[in-house]
């Protein structure tokens, strides 16, 4: 994951005294970022096309949604195809088992929350 922090500062220090403390922070601040799990949703029900996404989350800008596409290629938790043939070039996402196991999680995590933080 990519940061903009300076390594010298207390908040760089911070994240790497979490980081040591316990992975799960990591793996935390690796799947929050902003829309990755809302991506990685939409993937896993078949939208599957940078512009099928943009269509679903029309707020999200092109930078962001390439960005974080490039992150989950890179995290195994998608992958990039290209289709053979198609004028003009098409691409499509795919999710891995990785992220097949992530989801199943984030479904537990999120009827866990619904239990235990409904008022």
């Amino acid at each position: 994951m990519s940061s903009n922090i300076k390594t010298s500062s207390s908040n760089a220090h911070n994240r790497q005294v979490l980081a040591e403390a316990h992975d799960v922070n990591d793996i935390l601040r690796t799947i929050s970022a902003r829309w990755k799990m809302e991506i990685l949703c939409n993937i896993t029900l078949g939208v599957n096309q940078f512009s099928r996404l943009k269509e679903k989350l029309p707020s999200l800008s092109d930078q962001i949604l390439g960005k974080r596409l490039s992150e989950m290629v890179k995290e195994g938790l998608v992958v990039k195809e290209n289709i053979a043939g198609t004028v003009p070039p098409q691409t499509i996402y795919k999710h891995t088992e990785k992220a097949t196991q992530l989801i199943v999680i984030l479904k537990q995590l999120h009827l866990w929350g619904q239990k235990k933080w409904e008022k």
